[in-house]
């Protein structure tokens, strides 16, 4: 199973703050903080991932049972 990356891990800890656990984020340059270097390496990761995954879109809309812009009568 894949680690979860640096953001996923941000993003957990502001919502239990938001959910009232007492905690809070630690001030950049203090000891525990993610640094400059980690988040740089984070959003290489990202990329290098986005790269490889296949995501496909939908060419077009199927199953509309309206055509729109056309009046009757």
């Amino acid at each position: 199973m894949a680690k979860k990356g640096l953001y996923a891990n941000i993003h957990a800890k502001r919502k239990r703050i938001a959910a009232g656990s007492g905690e809070k984020m630690r001030k950049k340059g203090s000891k525990g903080a993610p640094t400059d270097k980690a988040f740089t390496e984070s959003a290489k990761a990202f990329t290098e991932s986005a790269k490889t995954a296949k995501l496909t879109k939908p060419t077009s809309k199927r199953g509309r049972s309206t055509k729109r812009g056309k009046k009757k009568g």
